[in-house]
């Protein structure tokens, strides 16, 4: 069976998930897709503007997958902050990966998005992923599913789907990922855990990090987006970002910038304009 590297574009000035309850919704949808679409799923991330995934499917399943997933997802998006079609645009790229160490390269590629967005040290460390479900001797502990009555199923889940009654919830409200990933089958894959460490160190993503020459944001989307608020409240007497005019808006970004060492694409996507507009309006400082 074919395996596929499946991601969306960036975001450019919106995110995907703004809190914890969205990851956590985020990682339940994985889960509900994965079950209705019968792909296996080797790795995958959610970050807060994008998301990757590792499948072994056919080309037209890992389409199926990834649109089902928009679908899924965006119908919450639109419950929660009404908002309509956001991820309707959002681009798609599907790609195969043809032999043993490109599938190696892709899965480390795709673990290390959160240490080069300096989230965290280490994938382990990064719980919106798969990226803690390989060579790791922790018990897992959690609800299996086929304990809960279809209502509260439902609700946890935003969806009607049946899972399997051995998938186990974890103490943070979604399915853990060791219930769906192809554990065994990664780790037969990368034979050792210094071997997995070898193609994480040497991830494109872990060299951008090393390499680039623009500062690498110090804080979370979702802990900026949650700051906003009160830099709106104790600087201009405002309730939000909405409310503030174009010399309120460029001290805010100002504020954001070097208060968290925010570079532009992160100003844009927390603030959510283009890259043009935040560079237009710091320019006004």
């Amino acid at each position: 069976m074919p395996i596929f590297l499946v991601t969306t574009e960036h975001l450019e000035n919106n995110l995907w998930f703004r809190d914890t309850d969205d990851f956590r919704v985020g990682m339940n949808t994985v889960t509900v897709v994965k079950v209705k679409t019968g792909v296996s799923v080797l790795a995958f991330i959610l970050m807060s503007n994008h998301v990757h995934f590792v499948l072994e499917c056919t080309r037209y399943v890992a389409m199926e997958f990834i649109n089902e997933f928009k679908r899924h997802y965006s119908r919450y998006l639109c419950k929660k902050y009404g908002l309509n079609e956001q991820l309707r645009g959002n681009g798609i790229d599907i790609r195969p990966l043809d032999d043993t160490e490109s599938v190696e390269r892709a899965i480390a590629y795709v673990h290390m998005n959160c240490v080069a967005a300096n989230i965290c040290f280490s994938p382990e460390h990064y719980p919106w992923s798969s990226g803690q479900c390989f060579f790791s001797e922790k018990r897992l502990r959690g609800t299996r599913i086929g304990l809960l009555k279809k209502r509260a199923s439902a609700r946890l889940l935003h969806s009607k789907q049946v899972l399997p009654p051995e998938y186990l919830i974890g103490d943070e409200g979604f399915i853990l990922p060791q219930s769906f990933v192809e554990v065994e089958r990664v780790e037969r894959l990368f034979r050792t855990p210094k071997r997995m460490n070898y193609f994480l160190s040497a991830s494109s993503k872990s060299k951008l990090r090393l390499e680039s020459n623009e500062a690498v944001p110090a804080f979370k989307d979702q802990y900026i987006l949650a700051g906003i608020t009160d830099i709106c409240t104790t600087l201009f007497h405002k309730n939000s970002m909405k409310e503030l005019n174009m010399s309120e808006k460029t001290e805010l970004l100002r504020q954001l910038k070097y208060r968290f060492t925010c570079n532009i694409h992160q100003l844009a996507r927390i603030t959510g304009n283009t890259y043009e507009q935040v560079v237009q309006l710091l320019d006004c400082e």
